[in-house]
């Protein structure tokens, strides 16, 4: 077989060459072109296909419960967001994010959205939580949720309180807060 029909026999500059210490002028042209198409390669994407200069709308926050995945993805399409905001999902959205029980959790939350930011330039984060959340009874007790007031209370609490913890560390963001229902339905909270 020629050597130019090889793949990774010996004979190419990754495998063969290199190794054999036979790097021959050929193969340096091959090298110095592939690393100046690397080099250019950046330069000649659109600014959009690179995630460090892009900005999208927002930063969603979710719960991970698989009820909650399609609605949701719903609720952001019929705002026009869909393919214009990041996600961060973790059990519990925003209870997550304050409620004691997940304080273990809360640094990871507030480092993804400082690289949402920087990668992303996100203006707001949009926090949505949900009823019949298993981590909202974890993080404040079965009383606590065992009413649809009783509920709505909590989830109001724990989403003003991630409002005021945004505000305090990442006073130029926007934020939307809001309790979805089993059916899609949300109710924003200002």
């Amino acid at each position: 077989m020629p050597t130019s029909h090889r793949l990774h026999l010996g004979s190419c500059i990754c495998c063969g060459d290199l190794l054999s210490g036979g790097l021959d002028r050929r193969n340096f042209i091959r090298l110095a072109g592939a690393a100046g198409m690397a080099a250019a390669l950046p330069g000649l994407l659109p600014s959009s296909a690179l995630a460090a200069s892009s900005r999208y709308d927002a930063m969603l926050l979710t719960c991970i419960d698989p009820r909650f995945q399609e609605l949701t993805y719903n609720y952001m399409k019929g705002r026009g967001l869909v393919g214009r905001y990041s996600q961060f999902t973790f059990a519990g959205a925003a209870v997550g994010v304050v409620a004691a029980a997940f304080k273990d959790w809360h640094k990871t939350f507030w480092d993804n959205l400082a690289a949402s930011m920087e990668l992303h330039n996100v203006p707001k984060v949009i926090a949505i939580d949900h009823r019949d959340c298993g981590a909202a009874k974890i993080a404040y007790g079965e009383a606590k949720v065992a009413t649809p007031q009783a509920e709505t209370e909590t989830h109001r609490a724990a989403l003003a309180e991630f409002r005021r913890q945004v505000g305090e560390r990442q006073p130029k963001l926007a934020v939307e807060t809001g309790l979805m229902a089993l059916d899609g339905t949300v109710e924003m909270f200002a």
